[in-house]
């Protein structure tokens, strides 16, 4: 059996939760033959792999959305037919997408991608989309606007796939549109894998960017919820990681016979050899296992330590993990440690998570987006009480969605600056709360968050796929 996983601006570039689940699976089903397809913003963001692939890893395949030899190379000069025109015609709209005459268009044709948007047929289709819906503003702008828009869909589109047995995707977006292209051309299975949720993700991030404005926002906007609508309708299984999440997939048109939960999990018998605190130890250590970007709120984090550390002066910092993906973030977060004076906070980059998670008295997450955070199930695995903001599934897993034993921590607002001190305080103040809810975490991962569990339910989801191959699956689906 050989599975096409894609991954986008994850695995295996950069660190993260996604990237770790992605290796976690790959590594947990060791019968299974993978091809990796990764979409990575340029060739430089891809860099050296910060994984060790495992050997069941047959092929990787990188596709570039800023490629500059798609930008500029013109080789033909193909004209759309008219099913083809309409087809783009259903796209620029987003609805009732002709999908399958797309992916064949991109599959068959000798298509140059630059001519293709230069090119009298899209100049037509975008044309007749802006006199319906955008004639208010300047077409230029509309035009170059639109042309630099699906530049990046149509370098994905033009991407070359394997035949495989199984296409999944980790996300809906770009990898969810090479999943079901997979899907179309070869008449084989898909499964869409959601660790958050991808359309609603890019839409808080347009909302707030300064980079585009005014309609163009609602235009990027409603772009990514059309890719989303085609992983949905593809997708032959679609997973997410909690219930909240998937009643969102149900808010946004997934059938309810194709979603199921599988939570993450982690072992705790892979954590009891973990190095503990030192008796002698002096400090009360917070430990912040993330990347140092935005989506983290690191800045939050330190604000709401310095106000902690002057109520509780032993209190500790330990920032763990990359600080390389963003360096101006992380450079403006050394500076707020060195202009207001913060003591007793170390950076540490990135680390072995079994030399440090078990030392510290309190995990923290200030995060604005999250899943079903890894690192929390460490954290508990451990005995360890967490902060957590209220995203993703960070209250579940602290109140517990699955039982009544109590809580494993302390849920807080994001960006509540005050409230994150507070919870800081109130866990450092009583070593016999954080020794309780440790014990309530570890109990709860035990029961509910096994990696056995989790891995179970993938080899079974793959040996069902494959089994029933083109049997079973068919591309006779259509848009409405």
């Amino acid at each position: 059996m050989k599975v096409c996983l894609i991954a986008e601006g994850s695995y295996p570039y950069t660190f993260g939760g996604v990237s770790a689940w992605v290796q976690m699976l790959i590594q947990g089903v060791p019968k299974v033959d993978f091809s990796i397809q990764t979409i990575v913003a340029s060739r430089a963001d891809a860099g050296e792999c910060k994984f060790v692939i495992p050997a069941n890893v047959v092929s990787m395949h990188d596709t570039f959305l800023t490629d500059d030899d798609v930008v500029h190379k013109v080789r033909s000069k193909t004209r759309m037919n008219s099913k083809e025109k309409d087809a783009f015609r259903s796209l620029l709209h987003g609805k009732n997408v002709d999908w399958v005459t797309i992916f064949n268009y991109f599959e068959h044709r000798d298509v140059s991608i630059n001519g293709l948007l230069m090119g009298k047929d899209f100049y037509d289709v975008v044309m007749e989309f802006y006199k319906d819906k955008y004639s208010q503003t300047v077409f230029v702008d509309f035009l170059w606007n639109t042309r630099s828009l699906y530049l990046l869909l149509f370098k994905v589109l033009k991407t070359p796939m394997e035949v495989c047995d199984i296409y999944h995707c980790v996300a809906t977006g770009y990898s969810g549109i090479l999943a079901a292209k997979g899907k179309v051309l070869y008449n084989k299975p898909m499964i869409l894998s959601e660790h958050g949720i991808y359309t609603r993700e890019r839409e808080e991030e347009i909302i707030k960017t300064s980079w585009t404005q005014g309609i163009y926002k609602d235009i990027w906007i409603n772009y990514f919820y059309c890719l989303s609508d085609c992983a949905y309708y593809y997708a032959d299984k679609i997973t997410s990681l909690f219930k909240a999440a998937q009643k969102i997939q149900l808010e946004l048109g997934c059938d309810p016979g194709r979603t199921v939960v599988i939570p993450n999990g982690v072992n705790i018998s892979d954590y009891e050899s973990f190095p503990r605190k030192d008796a002698n130890d002096p400090y009360i250590n917070i430990g912040a296992l993330l990347r140092v970007t935005p989506i983290k709120d690191v800045k939050t984090l330190l604000s709401a330590y310095s106000f902690a550390k002057e109520e509780v002066p032993e209190l500790k910092l330990w920032i763990m993990g990359p600080t390389d993906e963003d360096p101006d973030y992380y450079n403006d977060c050394v500076e707020m440690v060195e202009v207001n004076h913060l003591q007793d906070i170390v950076f540490t980059g990135r680390i072995k998570p079994k030399d440090y998670l078990a030392k510290m008295d309190m995990l923290i997450l200030t995060s604005i987006s999250e899943g079903q955070p890894i690192v929390m199930l460490e954290a508990m695995a451990c005995s360890i009480p967490c902060i957590a903001t209220q995203v993703g599934d960070c209250a579940g897993l602290i109140h517990g969605d699955h039982d009544d034993m109590g809580d494993c921590g302390i849920v807080t607002p994001t960006m509540n600056v005050a409230r994150i001190a507070n919870a800081i305080v109130t866990l450092a103040k009583s070593p016999e709360l954080r020794r309780k809810m440790g014990e309530i975490g570890k109990k709860r991962v035990a029961d509910h968050y096994t990696k056995d569990g989790w891995l179970i339910e993938y080899s079974k989801m793959y040996d069902h796929f494959a089994a029933v191959g083109t049997t079973a699956v068919t591309t006779a689906k259509k848009k409405k």
